[in-house]
């Protein structure tokens, strides 16, 4: 069926090329327009912190994800007239928001600082941040969601751009050591271009119709750029060696696709099983993560099936010829090693996993927080805003914690004394709550009572707050029957965040493990390989959690991890680490198959890949170098756990403890039963 696909690509070779093109063109086009529908919010719905929201709205008119702080600098706080003129200023910025309203202004030392709070959601209120700026004039300081979020997209795109700027480099030195100077060094870079647009058009569109996290962008690209590179690499490698054989180009083209190209084909599903599971994690944040995860490798099988046959017909007798080397297993470099190994398999073993259970032992102490401000860079508008009130008032003040109060006339007394109860909290810095507007709406039906702590929202102690505000505080509070009481705002949020995530993810661990035992023992013939995989698989990532354990946790004293970060790591190293072993264990396989000699078929599958492994596993630590070289420490953070464990993955995993391995189980590898008849 391939081989037929293949010859009508071909056939229609001109008709692909301008397609794709066209593609590149609009991709690109798209990508300019992506970021004002993109934003980092960690709203959950059917949490206690979205009813809250919800209520918010009907009764007060406001989101809290949409609300501007305005932070005015003041010799002396306590002058009237000053007070005055700055409370025009913040009425004067409300009304460039629509549905904004200003709040009363608040005092601090040396500053004054309030609220325009609007019914916008974190991805439309952002776009307003400019007009609030001008409107507020020379002197002040426009902080809060919004403004945060507007301030951190030119910061994502200018680290994409430094990203790529490391990445791509050393993605060419990677394929010029594998081809030399020649043409197919163009092709990858060329297909990479097409299936990163092809997604981000894809993105885009989703966008338009669901809220989608800024890190979107940076995700796709980089992680695009890595597959898309590695997947061409196979191909056009294949290629080369095909026209040694046969001078016809076509027919070359024909037989790459069919070996090479398959190959390629089953490997982007298989990580597009893995990314696809984060669709299930009922948290919007993850589920679009998701979204742009899936549209990668699917954009790369669309284009390896198409635009690469289209590309190498394009290119030809250009690419250069590889004439097929004899593999000698007894003098090849990973042929060595793999009977280095194979005449010392328990020690391997043992070392090997040692090395790794090492590693991962950082992750014991694992600490998650839904976010960070203290992750974002300080240069910002926003951001500096966010420091004088930290600094001056409080952490908390920013983004704080609002309870809720459905049926509020009933409730004034228990009102009192949950406001009462949360003052002499040690975590809360401040309680704001009374009898009229903004505490109370007009109907007198709702009331809230608005909570700054003493750290930021995504802090440990934060989270401590709210679980004791929920658990302790609000039942303590003693609210009459029928009254319905919601802790909500960017703290529950992130606690909600969290909860939610990470109730659902043994479910996504389970899911991953069972689906890639099964395509493995599909693709293996084996029941003792696929578990092998597997088992490999999460010692990687329990290794690379471990490290990040140690570089951010520890060493740069952070303290927490994003908490979607160990979700998709997990679900991205599982489907990448799949592409490697399937690429190795299946040409063992074959060997297998042919001499029924397991120290030769491993030596002869280690010889045939090992190079073309390396090579793939570089460009793809390459390409996720170019998330840590940026400034998010979310994307940091995912992008050194990526980095590290396909670095452990083809070296100490690929190269060591899976011959190791093979070697202790000798026949049992390729043990199946037999069906009955």
């Amino acid at each position: 069926m391939l081989e037929r696909w293949t010859r009508a690509v071909l056939r229609f070779r001109v008709a692909v090329l301008v397609c794709w093109l066209a593609v590149l063109g609009v991709g690109a086009y798209a990508s300019t327009q992506l970021p004002a529908l993109l934003s980092n919010s960690f709203t959950v719905p059917g949490t206690d912190s979205a009813r809250a929201q919800t209520l918010l709205d009907r009764g007060f008119g406001e989101r809290t994800d949409g609300t501007f702080t305005v932070v005015f600098r003041v010799p002396r706080p306590s002058d009237k007239a000053a007070r005055a003129r700055l409370e025009r200023r913040l009425a004067r910025a409300a009304l460039t928001v629509p549905t904004g309203r200003a709040g009363r202004l608040r005092q601090g030392p040396g500053i004054l600082y309030g609220d325009v709070t609007t019914r916008l959601d974190l991805q439309h209120a952002k776009r307003y941040t400019t007009a609030v700026r001008r409107a507020v004039g020379p002197g002040a300081l426009v902080t809060g969601q919004p403004a945060i979020q507007h301030d951190l997209d030119p910061i994502l795109a200018q680290d994409l751009r430094r990203g790529e700027a490391i990445a791509l480099p050393i993605a060419l030195i990677v394929l010029i050591a594998v081809f030399g100077l020649s043409l197919a060094v163009a092709i990858p870079f060329l297909f990479a271009a097409c299936t990163i647009t092809a997604t981000l058009a894809a993105v885009y569109a989703v966008a338009r119709l669901f809220p989608v996290v800024a890190y979107v962008t940076n995700l796709v690209e980089l992680i695009g750029l890595g597959l898309a590179i590695d997947y061409s690499l196979l191909i056009v490698y294949r290629f080369r060696e095909e026209l040694a054989r046969d001078d016809s180009t076509d027919e070359a083209i024909v037989r790459t696709m069919d070996t090479a190209g398959r190959a390629v084909v089953f490997s982007g599903l298989a990580v597009a099983i893995g990314l696809a599971v984060l669709l299930f994690i009922p948290v919007p944040f993850i589920r679009s993560m998701g979204v742009g995860g899936v549209l990668v490798p699917l954009a790369s099988i669309a284009a390896a099936l198409t635009l690469q046959p289209a590309l190498l017909s394009l290119f030809g007798h250009r690419v250069g010829r590889r004439r097929p080397r004899a593999v000698d297993v007894e003098r090849g470099f990973w042929a060595r090693l793999s009977r280095s190994i194979m005449r010392r398999p328990v020690a391997y073993l043992a070392l090997g996993t040692v090395v790794l259970l090492a590693l991962a032992a950082p992750a014991l102490f694992l600490r998650l927080t839904p976010g960070s401000l203290s992750g974002i860079p300080r240069f910002p508008e926003a951001m500096r805003g966010y420091a004088l009130l930290r600094d001056r008032v409080g952490a908390g003040t920013v983004m704080p914690t609002e309870i809720v109060v459905d049926g509020a006339r009933p409730a004034r007394a228990a009102i009192s004394r949950l406001a009462d109860e949360l003052f002499h909290d040690p975590e809360v810095l401040i309680v704001a709550s009374g009898t009229r507007d903004p505490y109370v709406d007009r109907s007198g039906r709702y009331a809230r009572v608005i909570v700054a702590g003493r750290h930021e929202y995504g802090a440990a102690e934060t989270q401590r707050m709210v679980r004791r505000i929920r658990a302790k505080l609000i039942p303590a509070a003693r609210f009459p029957a029928g009254v319905r009481v919601y802790a909500g705002g960017a703290p529950a949020q992130g606690v909600d965040f969290l909860a939610r995530s990470y109730g659902a993810f043994p479910w996504l661990v389970l899911a991953v493990l069972v689906l890639t035992y099964l395509v493995l023992l599909r693709a293996f013939r084996s029941v003792l390989l696929p578990l092998k995989a597997v088992l490999l698989n999460l010692l990687s990532v329990a290794a690379a959690l471990g490290m990040l354990v140690l570089v951010f946790q520890w060493g740069h004293g952070l303290g927490q991890i994003e908490g979607w970060v160990p979700i998709v790591l997990f679900a991205t190293l599982f489907g990448i680490s799949m592409d490697y072993e399937v690429f190795m264990v299946t040409r063992i396989r074959e060997s297998w198959d042919h001499v029924h000699d397991n120290t030769r078929a491993v030596a002869h599958g280690l010889e045939r890949t090992g190079r073309i492994v390396t090579a793939a596993a570089l460009i793809m630590v390459a390409a996720f170098s170019g998330f840590v070289a940026g400034r998010v420490d979310g994307l940091q953070q995912l992008g050194l756990g990526l980095a590290l464990a396909i670095l452990l993955d083809a070296t100490i995993i690929r190269a060591v403890l899976v011959p190791s391995l093979m070697a202790v189980l000798g026949r049992w590898n390729w043990w199946l039963p037999m069906r009955k008849q």
